[in-house]
């Protein structure tokens, strides 16, 4: 082991503050991750569907609240306020505006010539289920076992010591979507989380968040299975999909059957089945890795054949040949910048993927896919913005900002909460050294639920993993 026990569980995750465990919010009870079903009398024969299965054990950092003055606030929802200021208090955003009122006992940051936005989201990250240093035994992304493997979920792989959460962290990203990877038809659940230093993957889970279900076209699939019994083809991969969606139907009503009436005993457990059953259900949104246009308007055809929406589209390289049926479906798209042409599938890539799709009303967003892309992912959404704007679509800077903050927070179901510098929301905020749109541009400063949890000039306040301690650089001098 790098260190000594004790000292592993003191200082895991620890700010070189001195303070071995972050202050927690008195008495606040750990929220569920997904609202358990009604709980029933106790008793000796219960079984595990019974209980609340991994909820979310967060619990919000306190702090002192915090005032942002002076500052070209980028609201992210239509409102771009030069001078402005924002005010955080018990995680949430209090005010917004040219003169805000503050609490006596603020902290008062000043924001002259820098800019405010909200925290970053990525929708489609493999952090922690593919953690560095990147060898076999980091590598848990996929279980490539059978092409079917809805039961697994990405939270029972991340290692929440992976030392690239800081960088992504001091890159200005708050909330994550890991994904299991794209091996097979059906990956299995996504983990939805606060990207906060953390002991455990229950301790980063977002509250009340949904479950996605990875879903995969085209070349991975057959690539992984041609050989070990199918699928091989593209006509094999969507007879897998509907064979899985068909049992899974049956399984829903026998269990919806017994829940009605608790007659006899329940059905046997099938854990594969109950994530499809719940993706049915509509509690479980659908991220699909989908790359060409054809394989998109099958797979909005499969939902509608058993009555779910594909919420997402993943890397949608060809999404702009077929961004009429995604705008009338109401299907996202999760895209790159300007990865294109690294197999088959993608050499019809173009940059102005992302404008067409703006363009065209479908809710579009920018992800990274990659652990170094995702510590700038303010200069991909620039870059999509710019290839937009020299093609003749025009995309403002409050659309580029969109991409990469309240249209991921839509796809994940939580616009409501984040995505947004509004009042009532979560106070997930970064401070850019100037203009985000700007490769010349960093976070200085990143607040997750109102913690300030990144300074680039306090080295008390740049978090490192516990994998990371005892190494050079020391804090500080490479973020």
């Amino acid at each position: 082991m790098r260190h000594a026990l004790s000292l592993s569980l003191a200082l895991t995750w620890a700010c070189a503050a001195g303070s071995a465990r972050p202050v927690r919010e008195a008495g606040a009870a750990p929220a569920p991750a997904q609202a358990p079903a009604p709980a029933k009398q106790a008793s000796d024969e219960a079984g595990s569907v019974d209980r609340p299965q991994y909820p979310s054990t967060y619990q919000r950092h306190t702090g002192r609240p915090v005032l942002i003055r002076n500052a070209t606030i980028m609201t992210a929802a239509g409102q771009e306020i030069p001078n402005g200021s924002i005010v955080l208090a018990a995680g949430r955003i209090v005010a917004v505006g040219a003169k805000v009122d503050a609490p006596a006992d603020a902290v008062v940051v000043d924001g002259t010539g820098k800019y405010v936005t909200p925290g970053l989201i990525d929708e489609h990250s493999h952090l922690g289920v593919y953690a560095a240093p990147g060898t076999d035994a980091e590598s848990d992304g996929n279980e490539a076992t059978n092409p079917v493997t809805a039961e697994v979920w990405a939270e029972h792989s991340f290692w929440p010591q992976d030392p690239q959460i800081p960088l992504a962290i001091a890159g200005g990203i708050t909330t994550i979507q890991a994904l299991p990877g794209s091996a097979n038809l059906i990956g299995g659940r996504s983990a939805i989380l606060k990207l906060i230093p953390g002991r455990t993957v229950q301790e980063m889970k977002f509250p009340g968040a949904r479950y996605g279900l990875k879903m995969a076209c085209g070349e991975n699939p057959k690539r992984v299975y041609g050989q070990k019994g199918g699928p091989s083809t593209r006509m094999g991969n969507m007879a897998g999909y509907r064979n899985a969606f068909a049992q899974a139907e049956g399984y829903r009503r026998k269990w919806d059957k017994w829940n009605k009436d608790h007659q006899g005993d329940p059905p046997d457990r099938n854990l594969k089945l109950e994530t499809l059953a719940e993706v049915l259900r509509g509690d479980i949104y659908v991220q699909n890795h989908c790359y060409r246009a054809d394989e998109m308007a099958h797979m909005l055809d499969l939902g509608r054949e058993f009555g779910f929406p594909i919420r997402s589209f993943h890397h949608a390289v060809e999404a702009y040949k077929v961004r009429d049926l995604l705008a009338a479906a109401g299907t996202g798209a999760a895209v790159w910048a300007d990865w294109w042409g690294f197999k088959e599938e993608a050499m019809d890539g173009i940059k102005e993927n992302a404008a067409l799709l703006q363009e065209a009303g479908v809710r579009l967003n920018i992800h990274s896919d990659s652990p170094s892309g995702i510590q700038r992912l303010n200069q991909e959404a620039a870059k999509a913005m710019y290839a937009g704007s020299r093609a003749g679509i025009p995309v403002t800077r409050d659309q580029a900002l969109r991409w990469i903050t309240a249209n991921p927070a839509w796809a994940l179901g939580l616009d409501s909460i984040i995505g947004t510098l509004e009042p009532g929301k979560t106070a997930d905020v970064v401070v850019w050294s100037g203009d985000p749109v700007s490769v010349y541009s960093k976070a200085v400063q990143v607040y997750n639920d109102g913690w300030l949890v990144y300074d680039r000039g306090d080295p008390a306040h740049q978090p490192r993993t516990d994998f990371e301690l005892g190494q050079v650089p020391p804090p500080g001098s490479d973020r």
